[in-house]
């Protein structure tokens, strides 16, 4: 199989299920800026020193393929009795994010300050990542507003939790490499 198929050279793609739309729908807006969030978490991954972080990271990537699938895959293409044609986000994939920050946060000491993003280049790449996260949930948010009986609500949740994770992996890589976050000072 070739990897060009030619058949995006006028502007359109196709989404799961066959409907064809414009590579400016909002709907490939969105599930590419998670496939972009994916791959900056994939730079982020070659950077991180803390072995039990790169391997939460490595989860976390394989989950944004689930979560890149629903967006790409309208409700309504579900089957008979509400099966889903691809594996969707649930609210299990979110009560994980929280168990992941509420157990990695508790190592970290208590924010006093707001912190730049920063620290040993993995963190830095882990704050990167969560801009990417936190711009596709606003992608997402307006998808949902546009489409809402078509979109997983708990792509939402997730995102949400995501860029919140990302923010305490951030901290915590930082703070196993023994740096300190970088606090923000005011300049004026």
């Amino acid at each position: 199989m070739k990897i060009y198929t030619g058949t995006g050279d006028t502007g359109e793609t196709g989404l799961y299920g066959g409907a064809r739309v414009g590579k400016d729908d909002a709907r490939v807006d969105a599930y590419g800026t998670l496939d972009e969030a994916n791959a900056a978490l994939g730079v982020a991954a070659v950077q991180i020193r803390d072995n039990e972080i790169r391997d939460i990271v490595a989860r976390l990537q394989s989950e944004l393929f689930v979560a890149g699938s629903d967006l790409a895959t309208p409700l309504a293409r579900d089957g008979a009795a509400g099966k889903s044609i691809v594996p969707r986000v649930e609210a299990r994939h979110s009560v994980g994010l929280e168990e992941a920050i509420d157990r990695l946060d508790a190592g970290n000491e208590p924010l006093r300050q707001f912190i730049l993003p920063g620290g040993v280049p993995g963190a830095a790449a882990l704050h990167h990542a969560r801009t990417i996260v936190r711009r596709a949930e606003r992608r997402t948010v307006a998808l949902f507003r546009s489409s809402p009986d078509d979109i997983n609500p708990e792509v939402l949740r997730y995102l949400n939790r995501l860029a919140d994770l990302l923010f305490v992996l951030a901290r915590a890589e930082n703070r196993r490499a023994g740096t300190p976050d970088v606090p923000w000072t005011r300049t004026d």
